[in-house]
């Protein structure tokens, strides 16, 4: 598994696509059907077992209604 999968910032990416996800309340699978994905999607991400593409990434934030500039932001430092 590449090494940026496990640093501490792409955790911190995840805790916050996870944290948003529940705060709408909506599961994994609910997620995963408005993405019109498999939940194993939405596991294998959010378990750090895959990395999330640009624009993959920017249907999670719009299903989310979060806003991606802001999260990718947050990251910087």
């Amino acid at each position: 598994m590449p090494k940026s999968l496990r640093s501490p910032r792409h955790r911190r990416f995840l805790t916050r696509l996870i944290s948003l996800r529940k705060a709408k309340g909506l599961t994994q699978a609910q997620l995963a059907e408005t993405l019109g994905r498999p939940q194993s999607f939405v596991a294998k991400y959010e378990g750090g077992e895959r990395r999330l593409d640009v624009l993959e990434f920017l249907d999670v934030t719009a299903a989310l209604d979060a806003d991606a500039c802001e999260i990718l932001s947050s990251l910087r430092s």
